[in-house]
């Protein structure tokens, strides 16, 4: 059986590459995936990750706050990686949300509902 493979992401290139999972190397760190467009590096986003089209710059938009907050794809005991936002809209509002209560950005970000 082939190992499983997850996914990587460039956000300059707004490309989407599946390959095995990363191995920590002897000193504990992961080794570095090279994106083969530009030679940046891939950023690990997990499993149930589902790229948006190259077009969508909204898309991409949204991805990128997702990932620079910290929030991945990876998939649960139950399935999928949860909720996740799709617009620049339910970023905003979940971002404001976070701002007024104090609460962690990458905890608001996937928020199903906001009370």
């Amino acid at each position: 059986m082939p190992p499983a493979k997850t996914s990587f992401v460039c956000l300059p290139c707004r490309a989407s590459y599946k390959q095995p999972h990363p191995a920590r190397t002897r000193d504990g760190e992961v080794d570095r995936r090279v994106c083969p467009r530009c030679a940046g590096t891939l950023i690990h986003v997990g499993a149930a990750f589902a790229a948006p089209p190259r077009r969508d710059t909204e898309g991409w938009r949204v991805l990128s706050v997702l990932l620079h907050a910290g929030v991945r794809f990876h998939k649960g005991c139950c399935g999928g990686p949860g909720y996740r936002p799709r617009t620049l809209r339910e970023v905003r509002e979940r971002m404001t949300y976070a701002k007024r209560t104090g609460e962690l950005i990458a905890t608001a970000l996937v928020r199903p509902e906001l009370p």
